[in-house]
């Protein structure tokens, strides 16, 4: 390993979220020079709370698992729905292969400030309050233009860059990558509450997915904590959103009380934070790679909140990228579209299938099917685990063949059902 002490970093990352500080971490663990640079301050909120199994592998392989298991949080098993007084389970226990059978719900703000913090342990920068402004990427020598809080600029020379910069987008926008996504505007509003629920029955080990019994395309996430916190969200199409009420607020409560296990769950729940809103949240790119440059989890693409995808993706990608920068930091060449962007995406492609087929409706028919077969079930957990690069399940190979399939066999017809 080469050294450059005529640049400030080996390598800039943009970004101080799950995929900036998984890369960091890694990177540093390895040898090289790494800094973060980080607009906003830690702790800050966040959504992406519900986290997958899948996502526990990549924590280990960046050396922040043991951080993690020591933050106390609410372990996580799995998902369930329901649906008009109809329940039903997805069981990450329940799944073939190897992996791991259980996660964490984690509320970001501490999450984020600990996988950070674990990183600075490993000899990674950190700088907070800071801007990046412009990027000029470059085979050998890419620089950025960051500006701090009051208001001084720098240009900082790396030998690479990773854009971890989450919703910021930093280098799709700089660049003009930024293309339209492939899936429907739609908007959330979500808030923490202390969540009082008394219900015995109540599975605290996972996160409960709720459907309007009334409205078409709009659903409920409840992601339970630890110390008897809960982040409560409401998801939907802006349109179908506004037909509830004149503001956000009473939009808010008109759909929580139009849902009858979550109004009875939270009768005594308390709000713990302002009511937030979320429009237009999906994103894509053109390019996940370029000169001397990568860009990692959201700050490539972004697909939708029901099945928690966010993190996972963030870290898998950080988790690609981290090796082939070594590697090329060492003077190897690589291969980018091969090695990292062709690999990302189709982990992206299969979580995004299962999100069109949860708007449409095939999901929603499969998982409140009342006989599914097990080797089926198990296939779907695998994926809803977080499994969705395992190419030995079919529901990864062929996603969208596969759900409209085993939908029709149980009874999903697209003119009926539309969406859940």
């Amino acid at each position: 390993m080469s050294r450059h002490p005529d640049t400030d970093a080996d390598v800039l990352i943009i970004g101080a979220g799950p995929a900036g500080a998984a890369a960091a971490a890694w990177l540093a663990r390895a040898g090289y020079r790494v800094r973060v640079l980080e607009r906003d301050h830690f702790p800050r909120f966040c959504l992406g709370e519900s986290l997958l199994p899948a996502c526990m592998e990549d924590l280990s392989r960046a050396g922040l698992l043991d951080s993690v298991q020591r933050g106390g949080y609410q372990v996580k098993d799995g998902a369930a729905f329901t649906r008009r007084g109809r329940e039903a389970t997805v069981d990450f226990r329940d799944q073939p292969g190897p992996g791991w059978r259980h996660t964490y719900q984690v509320e970001r703000a501490d999450f984020d400030q600990r996988l950070i913090h674990a990183a600075t342990g490993q000899g990674v920068e950190v700088e907070f309050g800071v801007t990046v402004t412009e990027v000029h990427p470059d085979h050998r020598r890419p620089r950025l233009t960051r500006v701090d809080q009051h208001g001084r600029t720098r240009v900082l020379t790396a030998r690479f860059l990773l854009d971890a910069s989450g919703p910021g987008r930093v280098i799709a926008r700089r660049l003009s990558l930024a293309r339209p996504p492939r899936l429907a505007p739609r908007q959330a509003l979500f808030s923490h509450v202390d969540d009082g629920i008394r219900d015995a029955a109540f599975d605290r080990d996972k996160i409960l997915i709720a459907i309007h019994p009334r409205e078409a395309g709009v659903w409920y996430w409840l992601i339970p904590f630890s110390g008897g916190r809960a982040s409560l969200g409401v998801v939907g199409d802006p349109a179908a959103l506004a037909r509830h009420g004149d503001t956000a607020e009473a939009r808010w409560q008109a759909l929580l009380d139009a849902e009858p296990r979550l109004r009875g769950l939270l009768r005594d729940a308390r709000r713990r934070r302002p009511l937030d809103e979320l429009q237009g949240y999906a994103a894509a790119a053109s390019r996940l790679h370029g000169p001397g440059y990568a860009v990692l989890g959201n700050a490539g693409e972004f697909l939708d909140p029901v099945f928690s995808s966010g993190v996972t993706i963030a870290l898998r990608s950080a988790l690609l990228a981290a090796p082939l920068v070594a590697r090329r930091l060492d003077g190897e060449a690589v291969d980018w579209a091969a090695a990292f962007e062709t690999p990302l995406r189709r982990g992206i492609a299969t979580f995004r299938a299962f999100v069109e087929a949860w708007y449409d409706g095939r999901l929603p028919a499969i998982i409140f099917h009342p006989r599914q077969p097990a080797s089926l079930r198990r296939q779907i957990s695998a994926v809803l685990a977080g499994y969705a690069w395992d190419r030995d399940n079919p529901f990864v190979r062929a996603p969208n063949r596969r759900l409209t399939a085993l939908a029709r066999l149980c009874g999903h017809r697209p003119s009926a059902e539309g969406t859940p």
